[in-house]
């Protein structure tokens, strides 16, 4: 599903010219002027060895790197050297122990009520051999990186992703809790909650009650008010589902709506990067699957800033 496929009507023009501006991103020196400042604060109070360089122009490689590797990384640094544009580049050594690991994290709207959606992909790890070969053996069937996303509908903003291997994580609805009371710690309020089938569960419907958040949360086929004990909203979201029937039950609760912030952003992201991780280790798996979207949340904000 194309990245604004919804309802709404998008200002084609307006959406044009910040796929082009995403692109002066990767050229934008801003981290230069405040390169000496940056670095004072960083610095500050701080014992044993120095930061040499800023976070900002870090997180600039880390971005870079969904297409660049360490050492194509240093030789960019090395060319903005010559040029004059910062005072010393990162070598392979320091670009690896800033970017390999890290996690970013997602930059959060100003809006207090949000409705947001959460939903589960995959990314393949066909390239990185030796942690599988090591964890699982070579004749084992390939466990991909199952990364679950948490966004606004509205403005088809990322707010939480969390990535682990295949059978190693916690379940789709489990995160979702989890991004929902991360989100609730950081004064963002969330008005209602969309999720396909895999997040009918007695737990989560409870967590959106004690919250007082809506939901359009798909039941199961299956599912029987016999088996809601402990959970009273389940049981009644089962029971309006089965009155209304799935078509009207979705067309009253909007649930299509979800797309938009879900699907749109994986394949987004998919299309852009693509599916296959590089990195071998377990850490740097998770870490490198989070950078992604963390990247392309990054240019998507850049290129909207940009414009409005």
């Amino acid at each position: 599903m194309s990245e604004g496929g919804d309802k709404h009507r998008r200002n084609w023009r307006t959406y044009n010219e910040q796929l082009v501006v995403r692109g002066e991103f990767y050229l934008d020196l801003t981290f230069v002027s405040n390169w000496k400042k940056e670095l004072a604060e960083m610095n500050k109070d701080k014992r044993g060895g120095q930061y040499k360089f800023p976070e900002s122009f870090i997180r600039w490689e880390a971005v870079w790197k969904q297409w660049i590797d360490y050492r194509g990384l240093e030789g960019v640094a090395r060319s903005l050297t010559k040029m004059g544009f910062i005072p010393e580049y990162t070598d392979y050594t320091t670009i690896w122990h800033r970017v390999h690991d890290m996690v970013p994290e997602i930059k959060l709207p100003t809006e207090k009520e949000l409705e947001v959606a959460s939903d589960g992909s995959g990314l393949k790890t066909n390239n990185a051999g030796e942690y599988r070969v090591f964890r699982y053996g070579e004749k084992t069937k390939k466990k991909h990186l199952v990364v679950v996303i948490t966004a606004d509908i509205k403005h088809r903003k990322l707010l939480k992703v969390e990535a682990h291997v295949e059978g190693e994580g916690k379940s789709e609805p489990q995160i979702a809790e989890k991004h929902l009371k991360e989100l609730k710690g950081e004064d963002i309020g969330v008005k209602k909650f969309y999720g396909d089938g895999a997040f009918d569960t007695n737990s989560l419907f409870e967590c959106l009650e004690e919250s007082g958040i809506e939901s359009a949360i798909k039941i199961r086929k299956n599912a029987s008010t016999d088996y809601c004990r402990g959970s009273k909203r389940r049981r009644e979201e089962v029971r309006e589902y089965r009155r209304l029937g799935y078509d009207q039950w979705a067309i009253e609760k909007g649930y299509g709506m979800r797309w938009v912030a879900t699907e749109g952003i994986f394949s987004a992201v998919k299309r852009k990067f693509g599916e296959n991780t590089v990195s071998r280790g377990k850490n740097s798996l998770i870490a490198e699957a989070i950078q992604r979207f963390w990247s392309y949340d990054v240019l998507r904000d850049y290129g909207l800033s940009r414009t409005a």
